[in-house]
Formats: C-alpha cells, sequence, structure tokens
C-alpha cells in the first residue's frame, strides 16, 4: 500500500511540474541544427588521448563495439564537440524511446495526439523508468510510420537512410508485434551517438518542434530514476548537478545519454556512449571522468589500472 501511495504522489508531482514551461538550458545567440558543426580539434585530440589511455576500451574502439560523442556547452558563446566512432551506428536497447518521445511530443503539436493523464503517465514511465510496457502502449499510439518520417525528415534528420543510419525505433518493447526494422542492417532499435547527441543538443537550445515543445521534452528526462552507467558517477561527483537522461541495455549492449547541467562546478555537456561488451555497464560508467577531464585539457594520465578504469590526475 505504502510503495502504491508513493507511485501515486510521484505521479502527481509529474502532473504538476508539467504546468509550466521554461525557456531553453542553453540560450546561445545562434543556435545550429547540427552539433557536428562545433567540431573542435582542442577538444577532439583531448578526448582520445583519455580514452586511448585504456588498453581496453583502445581495441572496443578499433573493434567498433564501442562509440562516444561529448558536447561542451559550459560556454555558450564556444560551444565544442567531438567524438570517436560517433557515426556508427550500433544496437541501442531502450535508448531510442527518446525517439518515441518526440513522435508523441510532435503528434501533440500538431493535434494527432491528446495529451491526457493517461499519455502523459506512459511518457514519463516509458522515458524515466524506461518501463516496455508504457513505451509499446506509445509507439502503438503514435505509429512507426509517424517515428521514421520524423527520423528521416530531410529539414531536420536524426536517421540517414543513404549513409550510416542514425536513431531509429522499428520493434515495439515486447515480444509481439511487427517489426519495421531499420534499412541499413536491419536492426530494430539502433542509433549513433552523434544522432543522439544532436537530439539533446537541439533540446537544450530550444530547436526540436520549439522552445515549449522542447521544455516539456527535457521534463520527461529530468531527474532519472534509474541510478546505474553515467548517473552512478556523477551521483558522487556532481550530487547537486540536474541531470536529463535516457539509457539502454540489452545483452552485451549497454548504451547511456546525459545532459549535465553542474552550475556548482561550471560545467554543462552532453555525453552519449555505446559499448557492446559483458561489462559494458561498468565502462559506461567510468568514461565520466575521462569526458570531464578531456573538458578542461589539462589532464595527465597515469597508466591502466584493473577493472577498464583509468587513474587521471589534474596539471594542479
Amino acid at each position: 500500500m505504502l510503495k502504491n501511495l508513493m507511485f501515486l504522489f510521484s505521479l502527481l508531482a509529474i502532473n504538476v511540474s508539467f504546468g509550466t514551461d521554461k525557456f531553453p538550458l542553453v540560450p546561445t545567440g545562434d543556435p545550429q541544427p547540427e552539433v557536428i558543426n562545433f567540431q573542435d580539434a582542442g577538444l577532439q585530440l583531448a578526448l582520445q588521448d583519455q580514452i586511448h589511455a585504456n588498453k581496453n576500451w583502445t581495441r572496443l574502439i578499433q573493434q567498433k563495439r564501442m562509440s562516444i560523442s561529448l558536447v561542451d556547452l559550459s560556454d555558450e558563446n564556444n560551444i565544442k564537440y567531438a567524438n570517436i566512432n560517433g557515426d556508427h551506428m550500433m544496437y541501442a536497447a531502450s535508448m531510442p524511446k527518446i525517439a518515441v518521445l518526440y513522435a508523441a511530443i510532435d503528434a501533440i503539436e500538431e493535434g494527432d495526439l491528446r495529451l491526457t493523464k493517461t499519455v502523459q503517465n506512459d511518457m514519463w514511465l516509458m522515458i524515466n523508468k524506461s518501463n516496455n510496457a508504457a513505451s509499446t502502449r506509445m509507439i502503438d499510439r503514435v505509429g512507426f510510420q509517424r517515428i521514421e518520417d520524423l527520423m528521416c525528415n530531410p529539414e531536420n534528420p536524426f536517421y540517414d537512410k543513404d549513409g550510416n543510419g542514425g536513431l531509429w525505433v522499428g520493434k515495439r518493447y515486447a515480444a509481439q508485434g511487427k517489426r519495421n526494422p531499420e534499412p541499413i542492417r536491419g536492426l530494430s532499435h539502433a542509433a549513433t551517438t552523434d544522432a543522439v547527441a544532436k537530439f539533446y543538443y537541439q533540446l537544450a537550445t530550444g530547436q526540436l518542434i520549439s522552445e515549449k515543445r522542447s521544455a516539456q521534452m527535457l521534463k520527461y528526462l529530468v531527474n532519472p530514476g534509474l541510478h546505474h552507467k553515467f548517473v552512478n558517477t556523477l551521483d558522487v561527483i556532481a550530487p547537486e548537478a540536474t541531470l536529463y537522461r535516457k539509457s539502454g541495455s540489452w545483452k552485451n549492449w549497454h548504451c547511456d545519454s546525459i545532459l549535465v547541467i553542474d552550475e556548482a562546478r561550471g560545467k554543462k555537456y552532453i555525453l552519449v556512449a555505446m559499448v557492446e561488451s559483458p561489462r559494458g555497464e561498468q565502462i559506461i560508467r567510468n568514461l565520466v571522468k575521462p569526458a570531464e577531464l578531456a573538458m578542461d585539457q589539462n589532464a595527465t594520465l597515469a597508466p591502466d589500472s584493473i577493472d577498464d578504469e583509468v587513474i587521471i590526475t589534474t596539471g594542479t
């Protein structure tokens, strides 16, 4: 009974919080839809140094079983972007549920879906708790065609049918139902870290549909209910930070995506990672500190330690 009451109170809090909209978190003067336009040589080299300091990570990178995208938003007038295998599409498990959220908010914007309490709660369960039943209900409401049309929209694509693919949802999160696999590799749930980083960047700058709708989507991503991968580390090193996040795991495929707003330490960034490895969850957990040190660009690396973790000390 107590657990049921706590769940109801949490839903009530969500319902109340959606009553107001906020301005974009990163009000850049001239935002660009393609985050890759901000590719920065210094950040790229620093990220490569951090990642390649670990021999196990280097091997995964070379085998195309690991990819990373990083966007440094700390200076709104000097956004920086870097990636490793960022355009390599991999199986993404639950992370593409952000595409279902986008399709649902687009349907609401166009008047094709009513924002009822049931729909609102299903979207929250889908993103915050990664609930598969709620995700399946949302996919059934919006349909595969709408999701595909949005992902492949030539005006703002998140999936390139003639290139390296990208973000895709082609199967209900249930055992039953038809499939609409992406056309390049036939994956049901796919992503590139570049496409997901672009998604978060457009949300953070109010460019996805509109400022109002971007802010609305961010409210479903905030305060993640699952504390593993990136969040496990950030709970320790940045307990006061505001986190917007969606992750996914299935068998050896692990991925995470996060927008970090850490006013206390003066850090704002987007980090996306995908790993195919039995130890993928731990690897992703250990990527946060190297990514932050890459943004600082003043790190000194120490030799590899056990458990896929690099001991790093700053120049100070």
